[in-house]
């Protein structure tokens, strides 16, 4: 896979939060289209990993002021 530029990166973690959790997605809200949304999301996430970013990390980076703040 080719590299993309950051401006690119930073486009594609912004809108992995605003897709939504694959644990969220069922066929009342997607009817016909739970597959093809779960495989969506999937890719987004491998092409965010092959970047080197955690997609579990993306919603706390791009929006740190709902960012769980844990003192642990």
């Amino acid at each position: 896979m080719s590299n993309i530029d950051e401006q690119a990166l930073q486009a594609l973690k912004t809108a992995f939060c605003y897709m939504p959790n694959a644990n969220d997605v069922n066929e009342y809200d997607h009817p016909g289209r739970v597959e093809q949304i779960l495989s969506d999301i999937e890719v987004v996430k491998e092409v965010l990993m092959i970047h080197g970013v955690d997609p579990d990390e993306v919603a706390d980076e791009i929006h740190p002021d709902l960012a769980n703040n844990s003192m642990y």
